[in-house]
């Protein structure tokens, strides 16, 4: 009990020095108590409010708020010690009396607290690099955080040792593979002086950044912890992030293409955009965690704990420039992937529309949907939207007479509501698409009011478990419709929640403003989908009815995964008639589907690969001794290339690179000749074609 007394003390006197005019001049300009004192007050009165839930600021919602914080502050459990967890949590219970109050010092206490950690753990990373390794040793380390304790400072000092160990081990096992590709032949022992260099100077400069951690980004931190303790997508933007968010939102996206989140100390890729780099290149996945940047030709740069803006920064870069992006996958493995930056080709985030050849010998049409796109801004000359270029896409198709269509849908991520109803419309007569509950509990119906239907055949939609937003609106109507049959993952993504910016500014007076200066936003959930059927699609998402191997199936990618997400609810059903078209035998369908997938070869390969990544997933014990090491490396290496030589064309990205190059210049996989033919390869389109085939029986 002293000890705490002492350092909630100290914490008061973090805050004095910041108030009274001491400390340093950087800290001094980026820290204002007022401000914070001011943006707290606005969060506690603001959030219950306004936000969907109506959740009290209470004392589960401080406990919620606390969980966040701390994942921020040390997800990877590297820097806090068991005791200074226990203190921090002292704090938990009157967070949402200290929001009232203006009295939020538990950002400063932890500021206090990883300032002196962060000292300690570089002295002790310079110690154990200069002791060095015994890496024929027999040991551990757990990679997964979850599974992790905090420890005491032994405990601490016996985690760096491992954490340093495996980081040598690697650069000097990726320098001994540049090497054989060279003519250039140095000594082993060059090799590991040249690797404890790298990680020395990676190491040197992760540390140097944490140093320049101000005591206002611990409080973004956790304004945005109080935040998405409402629903994981109730965010505080502080006036930086705002300024990244304008213009992710004006549709600025040279660079990587790459929508990215910060989760839990790591940044995630959330979703990749259509027709960006990343989506060309293809092995960058949403669901991957990125560890590294670097510039080509260039030492890597540890983005671990890095703010996002900062993390943004490093990826974005001139057209025509590469960067090399370590990632870790959802199944545990690391790969080095280049990506050349440029600006977003926009044509790719189009509809696409291309006939394919049916099994018997017919023709089936396919659409695909990368994101429900529409330029508000503009109402007059070249102002594009999904639902009109797929009302186009459908007209151009019906010329060829069609045993059916397929609907793909598979990861998008959503976007303008309106067009999803209007989409849903082209298949169905006139009648609700979806149900949308507010804050207050009004209800309202979205209705598609046009009775024509542009085509009435054999409907398959494609999804998976990035299929978010508006998709699952389609997906879910067409559905309780009973207009088409969804295949694809076991389940989409489950947002089923709407979002408004609230610009905190709008709160200060005019007369006020300049003194206080920008405080921010918010984005805040204030509305719920429902089914037409009553059911929302929040947290499950939509079940496909036949479902299909996935790569993605051990992956916790979706809503229920997520802290603090809304639950699934239902209301009442809205009034509506089914598709009075030719009835749809679903068991027989899928069991002829499941039969079929028993066979086809690459669905085998994907549900093979899929069991292997599971299992991957699991072990998260990794040996330290190099000889497992390399040899787990190259077991890995192994199975990706044997699955890229099955998947060649796949189209979540598992190319053959060697396969993708002709006369040494490589092949363009953006041209409408080439994604034709991807479409014709994949193996979830060659399924869609044969449920079709069964529907017309």
């Amino acid at each position: 009990m002293k000890h705490l007394i002492q350092r909630t003390l100290a914490t008061f006197l973090v805050l004095l020095l910041f108030t009274t005019g001491s400390g340093s001049a950087k800290d001094i300009q980026a820290f204002d108590q007022k401000k914070n004192q001011l943006i707290g007050y606005m969060l506690d009165q603001e959030l219950p409010a306004i936000h969907f839930s109506h959740k009290k600021m209470d004392a589960a919602l401080s406990m919620a708020a606390f969980d966040l914080y701390l994942k921020q502050l040390d997800y990877q459990k590297r820097f806090l010690l068991s005791s200074d967890v226990t203190e921090l949590r002292s704090f938990a219970p009157r967070i949402a009396d200290n929001l009232e109050e203006g009295a939020n010092v538990l950002p400063a206490a932890g500021y206090a607290i990883m300032k002196e950690r962060i000292g300690q753990v570089e002295k002790m990373a310079d110690q154990i690099m200069a002791a060095g390794f015994d890496v024929d040793r027999a040991e551990v380390y757990e990679t997964d955080p979850e599974k992790l304790t905090y420890v005491d400072l032994d405990g601490l000092k016996e985690r760096w040792h491992k954490i340093i160990k495996a980081q040598v081990m690697h650069r000097y096992l990726d320098l001994a593979e540049d090497q054989e590709k060279t003519k250039e032949k140095l000594p082993d022992d060059e090799l590991w002086k040249q690797a404890k260099e790298k990680v020395a100077k990676v190491n040197k400069d992760f540390f140097l950044r944490l140093h320049q951690e101000t005591l206002q980004d611990q409080y973004d931190r956790y304004f945005n912890a109080v935040a998405m303790a409402f629903d994981p997508h109730t965010n505080y933007l502080p006036p930086s992030q705002k300024e990244e968010f304008d213009i992710q939102m004006r549709g600025n996206l040279e660079g990587i293409g790459g929508i990215l989140r910060e989760e839990n100390g790591f940044i995630k890729v959330a979703s990749i955009v259509p027709g960006s780099p990343s989506a060309k290149q293809g092995r960058l996945q949403a669901g991957d965690i990125i560890l590294e940047v670097a510039e080509k030709g260039a030492d890597p740069v540890d983005i671990t704990n890095m703010r996002l803006s900062d993390a943004v920064r490093l990826l974005r870069g001139p057209k025509g420039t590469e960067v090399r992006l370590t990632v870790k996958k959802p199944d545990g493995t690391k790969e080095v992937i280049p990506i050349v930056r440029d600006v977003v080709q926009i044509e790719a985030t189009f509809v696409k529309d291309t006939l394919l050849d049916a099994p018997d010998g017919g023709k089936i049409g396919y659409i695909l949907i990368p994101s429900f796109y529409r330029d508000f801004g503009k109402t007059k000359g070249g102002a594009r939207n999904a639902a009109d270029d797929t009302r186009k896409a459908i007209a151009d198709l019906k010329k060829t007479k069609l045993e059916g269509m397929i609907l793909d849908l598979r990861n998008d991520g959503g976007g303008s509501l309106v067009d999803a109803v209007d989409i849903v419309g082209l298949f169905v007569t006139s009648g609700p698409v979806v149900q949308v509950k507010d804050s207050n509990g009004k209800i309202g119906i979205l209705n598609d009011d046009d009775a024509k239907i542009e085509y009435s055949g054999p409907l398959v939609v494609l999804v998976n478990q990035f299929s978010a937003s508006a998709s699952e609106i389609v997906a879910a109507a067409l559905q309780d419709y009973k207009r088409a049959i969804i295949v694809g993952g076991e389940h989409t993504y489950g947002k089923g929640t709407v979002q408004t910016i609230m610009n905190l500014n709008k709160n200060i007076r005019p007369a006020n403003s300049k003194e206080i200066g920008d405080v921010g936003a918010l984005t805040v959930t204030i509305q719920k989908f429902y089914r037409i059927t009553g059911g929302s699609t929040q947290y499950k998402g939509v079940i496909s009815d036949i479902v299909l191997p996935s790569l993605f199936q051990h992956l916790k990618s979706g809503e229920k995964y997520l802290d603090d997400s809304l639950p699934w609810d239902q209301i009442g059903p809205a009034k509506y008639t089914p598709f009075k078209g030719k009835p749809i035998h679903l068991e027989l369908i899928r069991k002829r589907s499941l039969q079929r997938v028993e066979h086809d070869p690459g669905l085998q390969a994907i549900a093979e690969e899929a069991v292997k990544a599971d299992k991957r997933s699991k072990q998260t014990l990794v040996s330290l001794k190099l000889s497992d090491m390399r040899r787990q490396i190259e077991e890995e290496r192994a199975e990706q290339k044997k699955l890229s030589a099955q998947l060649r064309n796949y189209q979540t990205g598992l190319y053959d690179e060697e396969e993708m190059k002709s006369n040494g210049e490589e092949v363009k996989k953006d041209s409408v000749s080439d994604w034709k033919e991807q479409i014709k390869q994949d193996p979830y389109v060659g399924e869609a074609k044969n449920i079709i085939v069964d529907m017309e029986r």
